[in-house]
């Protein structure tokens, strides 16, 4: 009995390895980000002359949203495959990411709730910027989404809070 026991414990702790797909899909989507990027860098240049402020304004904003979504994504990809595949053994290489140091699933929460606010930040910016294209109710929903963000970010933090300090007692 002890056997089977030990054989199910093996077979559910390399079933970790069934997200590394999930991850390398995420890197697929990754790329196409970066693809698209490009794209709306080119128009933005090639439009400079010819474009109003607020134009070049909203266009910058789209270029900030596609790298802040780059930047969960990534966070996503090598905090969870680090949290809950395999090591990433990257403590010798020189561009090693400080936040990884100190990542578990509480601290990883965290950090993505505090990316969605970003970009969230971002769209709430652009709408401001350029109100007329939303209507009021559009705007209204766009707020309470960003607060409701905040909130959970901010209850996500404490709760991560209370957890370490509990878990730091003897």
């Amino acid at each position: 009995m002890n056997q089977l026991i030990m054989g199910i414990n093996r077979v559910i702790f390399t079933g970790r390895w069934l997200q590394a797909p999930l991850y390398l899909g995420l890197l697929v989507i990754l790329a196409a980000y970066v693809f698209r990027f490009l794209l709306e860098l080119i128009t933005l240049i090639s439009h400079f002359q010819s474009t109003s402020n607020v134009e070049v304004m909203l266009g910058v904003l789209d270029l900030i949203d596609v790298v802040m979504i780059a930047n969960l994504i990534i966070m996503v990809i090598m905090g969870g495959y680090e949290t809950f595949v395999s090591h990433l053994n990257l403590q010798s290489h020189p561009d090693h990411p400080e936040w990884l140091d100190e990542l578990n699933a509480g601290t990883m929460k965290v950090k993505l709730a505090l990316s969605l606010i970003g970009i969230s930040s971002i769209h709430l910016l652009r709408t401001f910027i350029d109100p007329a294209t939303q209507s009021n109710y559009s705007v209204l929903w766009q707020v309470v989404i960003h607060l409701t963000l905040v909130v959970s970010a901010i209850a996500i933090a404490f709760t991560n809070g209370m957890m370490t300090k509990a878990g730091s007692r003897p």
